[in-house]
Order: structure tokens, then C-alpha cells, then sequence
């Protein structure tokens, strides 16, 4: 007699860069005979992370709704919120995305968690009160509502000196130039970059007058002000850029995470702890070149994910693991809609002498942000069209009767 044989189920939990372009591309791999893959998200559109700072200036973004990027893919799309996993079980609970209806377990054979990261006020007093975050389209919005209200020459400080904050400054100096902007840096403006691309910055937020605080740490945040070891600075609206942090969950399951909530994954993305879950993107803690960990990024997430569908779909196929390790070619940042920097660095992220900058690199920033936004549209563009079969034993398939 034929075996009964249940199709493997792979569940994927957060539909940004990562967890879409996972989804899709196991979609591409994988015969829909053999596995079925559920993509869950709190949201019906995918959001451009990349260009949340936009968004807050006032800028519309094209929508791009999930039902439409993989229609005919053979990925189904469960709206819902994440509430839970129980690894030991092998399911994930949820609740509808409205509020409304039951408490469901989606069972899974295999896991990707890429639920990603939101925005940290580091324990600073005040900054959950009183700053606002760019990390996601809700905060994105919220500061473009408060934006649009204020008065010309109202002052607004940016904290964080890093890519997001460098182009959210940029971004609302020349979209507001109305208005005051400064930005507060613990380090040195563009320290990270190579003197090219450093002098470059410093024209740029020149030209822009953008007052820079360098070698400044907050110290809090009130409704008017940024306060700093060095004194006051006045903000009426506070814009909070000062690195992420990884959605709280999986330190509540049985998954070995690392002290700052990250999974820490092997070479194929799996994690160290168990081997049904895979984790990508900034959930994950990836060894990059020389094993110095890969930053929370697109440009670290993306191929993450490339890297876990590949090894997902060897593994159920009897195909060859995936051996090409994650590494950085360049910083792409946006300086405004007109100017930009792109700044060559090693495999392992460390500036070299090489930069782009001016016009020139705002088009190849633009075109970068496209190019991502348009794999993820196109989940199943540009791969090979043949379908691997499953040939690994999966969950569910019961033995010929005798």
C-alpha cells in the first residue's frame, strides 16, 4: 500500500526583508506537492524598513500588499501576531492581527523565526516617553504627524550617529529646512568611514546646516530638551536612532539565545540549539568573516535568509548545503534625496580609501532600496525553475503497511 505521507510544514514567523524573501524563495525550490509554507505577519503590506525616514518626512511609498507579492507562489499568508513558540512542541501561538477571534497553534516541522528588531532607548530616562523611533511604519508615522505640526525654526535632535540617524538627519534637514536639526553622536561624525567619505558627511551636513554634537552621550530625554553630560539641548521633537533591539520571544522558549536575545545559528542558519529552527536577519547571531558577528542590517539579513531557504530546501531534498558565508561589500547611505555616500568596506565591514559620493550615489543608494524592495515583489524571479523533490523523512508520514 501507498504511504500516507503529510506535506512538510515550514512556518515562517515576520515578513520583513528576511522573512519574505525566505518564504519566497522556498517557494522556488520546493515542489507545493511536498511542503507547504506559511508566511505569518502582523501586517498585510511589507513595509521598506530602509526607507522609514521618508516616510516621516512626508514622502508616500508605493504599497506593496503581501496577497499580491505572492499570489500564484503557493505561500500562504497567516495575519496574525506572534505570541508564542513552544520548540518542544513544535508550534507557534497566535492571536488574529485585529485583536478579534481564538488563540491558534500553528504547528510546524520546520521553524525560520525572523520576527527581526525594533528601536532601544538603551535604559535611557525619558526616551520611551518622550522620543520618537523610526524602526517601524506605526513610529514612522506617529513623527510624521508631529513634523508636519511644528512651527518653522522649531529645533529637532536626532540621537545616534550611526547610518539611521546620518539619514534621518539629512532626510529632514532638506525636506524641512525650516526647521533647526541637530544630531547627537557619541562618537565622532562618520567616525566608521573612511576620510573620503568622512569629509563628505561633514560637507553634506554643512550644506544642510545640520548641527553636529560629536563625543556627546544622552543622558536623558524630556518633552523639550536632549540633556547631555555637556548641558542641554533643545528639541521639540526627539528622534530616537540608537541601534535595535531583537523582539523579546524567543528568550521566553526553550531556544539558546545570547544575552542581547539573538539566536545564534551555524553556518546554514540553524539554530545551535535545535535543529528544526532556523533563524535570519536580526534575530539571528550570524559569524560573519573572521567571526566577528554581522551587524543588524538589511545588507546582513537578506542574504541570511538566502542562505537558510537554500540549506532548508538541501536538507529536504538530499541537495548540497549552501557553503558561501555572509559578508559585507559596502555601506550604502542616503543623504537626502540628492547627495549620498557609498562607502567600500572590507568582508568583514571595515572602510577602505574607496567612496562614492554626491549625485552618483544617491541614484546607486535608490537603486539599491529598489532592487531589495523588488525581490522581495518578486519572490520567485530570477532562481531556477526546477522543483526539487522532498526525499527527507518528514513529521507526519506514517510506514507502509506490512
Amino acid at each position: 500500500m501507498q504511504q500516507n505521507i503529510q506535506r512538510h510544514r515550514v512556518v515562517v514567523i515576520g515578513a520583513g526583508y528576511t522573512g519574505a524573501s525566505a518564504a519566497g524563495r522556498l517557494a522556488r525550490r520546493l515542489r507545493s506537492e511536498d511542503v507547504s509554507i506559511t508566511l505569518v505577519n502582523a501586517e498585510p503590506d511589507f513595509v521598506e524598513r530602509v526607507r522609514m525616514h521618508q516616510l516621516a518626512v512626508g514622502q508616500d511609498l508605493r504599497p506593496r500588499p503581501f496577497h499580491r507579492m505572492f499570489a500564484g507562489t503557493g505561500v500562504r499568508l497567516k495575519l496574525a501576531k506572534v505570541t508564542g513558540i513552544d520548540v518542544d512542541r513544535g508550534t507557534v501561538s497566535v492571536t488574529d492581527a485585529n485583536g478579534a477571534g481564538q488563540p491558534e497553534d500553528l504547528e510546524y516541522d520546520t521553524l525560520v523565526y525572523a520576527l527581526g528588531s525594533a528601536w532601544n532607548t538603551r535604559g535611557v530616562p525619558g526616551a520611551t516617553e518622550h522620543a520618537h523611533e523610526i524602526a517601524g511604519r506605526e513610529g514612522a508615522l506617529r513623527l510624521r504627524d508631529r513634523l508636519a505640526a511644528l512651527a518653522p525654526g522649531s529645533p529637532v535632535t536626532v540621537v545616534g550617529g550611526g547610518l539611521t540617524g546620518v539619514e534621518a538627519a539629512t532626510e529632514l534637514a532638506e525636506a524641512r529646512p525650516d526647521l533647526d536639526v541637530s544630531l547627537v553622536a557619541r562618537g565622532g561624525l562618520g567616525d566608521w568611514l573612511s576620510p573620503k567619505g568622512a569629509r563628505h558627511l561633514r560637507k553634506v551636513f554643512g550644506d544642510l546646516r545640520i548641527t553636529a554634537h560629536e563625543h556627546t552621550a544622552v543622558t536623558a530625554v524630556e518633552a523639550d530638551r536632549v540633556i547631555t553630560a555637556a548641558g542641554d539641548i533643545p528639541a521639540a521633537v526627539t528622534v530616537w536612532t540608537t541601534g535595535f533591539a531583537v523582539h523579546p520571544i524567543a528568550r521566553a522558549t526553550a531556544l539558546e539565545t545570547t544575552d542581547d536575545g539573538r539566536i545564534p545559528v551555524d553556518g546554514t542558519m540553524r539554530s545551535t540549539s535545535h535543529q528544526d529552527v532556523y533563524a535570519i536577519g536580526d534575530a539571528a547571531l550570524v559569524a560573519g568573516p573572521g567571526g566577528k558577528p554581522l551587524r543588524m542590517s538589511c545588507a546582513s539579513g537578506v542574504p541570511t535568509a538566502w542562505q537558510a531557504a537554500d540549506a532548508i530546501a538541501a536538507r529536504l531534498t538530499g541537495g548540497k548545503l549552501p557553503t558561501t558565508a555572509p559578508r559585507y561589500f559596502n555601506q550604502c547611505v542616503s543623504l537626502g534625496r540628492k547627495e549620498g555616500l557609498i562607502q567600500y568596506v572590507t568582508a568583514d565591514d571595515r572602510a577602505v580609501s574607496a567612496a562614492l559620493t554626491g549625485r552618483v550615489a544617491a541614484l546607486y543608494k535608490e537603486l539599491v532600496c529598489k532592487g531589495a524592495a523588488w525581490g522581495v515583489a518578486n519572490p520567485t524571479m530570477g532562481l531556477p525553475t526546477r522543483r526539487r523533490r522532498v526525499t527527507a523523512q518528514r513529521a507526519g508520514a506514517t510506514a507502509p503497511a506490512a
